[in-house]
């Protein structure tokens, strides 16, 4: 089963899809998806959303896991974080995707085992728990990794329950 985890943002939007596989967990891509400041705000959404729908077509994601848009202190930010997501709901649905939200504090504790945890020590995680040579950069990429780890986690756990009911 692949999962395209993804880190919501209106200048950057972090991916990563990984899979799940009877050996474990094998991280398949990650990177970001970029958009210019210079452009309009309709332009900027357009291009988001093309660019995920190709992503979409080309790795084939089971589901979708997005980190979950909280209120900042920033209102402009947390508007654009929330116009952005908006867009990456609707490339889910448009390619008949679950998607399912994590706060951060939820893909801290699943990942690095503490809701509180810094990105270096998430980062350090992902690299040990998943044998990579490195965090995947940007730190957007890695937020999507951890995601997508949270989320495989929470699905496993889930069928673990359901099994047991």
């Amino acid at each position: 089963m692949f999962v395209l985890g993804i880190d919501p943002g209106l200048s950057t939007t972090g991916y990563a899809v990984v899979a799940r596989e009877r050996r474990g967990i094998r991280p398949v891509a990650a990177g970001a998806i970029r958009t210019s400041s210079r452009d309009a705000i309709e332009r900027r959404l357009e291009e988001l959303h093309r660019d995920l729908i190709d992503l979409i077509a080309e790795h084939g994601p089971a589901e979708m896991a997005i980190e979950r848009v909280f209120v900042n202190n920033n209102l402009q930010t947390a508007t654009s974080v929330g116009r952005a997501s908006g867009v990456i709901l609707l490339a889910a649905a448009q390619a008949g995707l679950s998607v399912t939200e994590y706060t951060p504090t939820a893909i801290k504790l699943a990942v690095a085992g503490d809701g509180r945890a810094d990105k270096a020590q998430v980062q350090k995680a992902l690299v040990m728990r998943l044998g990579l040579d490195a965090a995947p950069s940007p730190a957007d990429a890695s937020d999507a990794l951890a995601i997508a780890l949270c989320h495989l986690q929470a699905f496993g756990l889930q069928r673990k329950i359901e099994a047991a009911g």
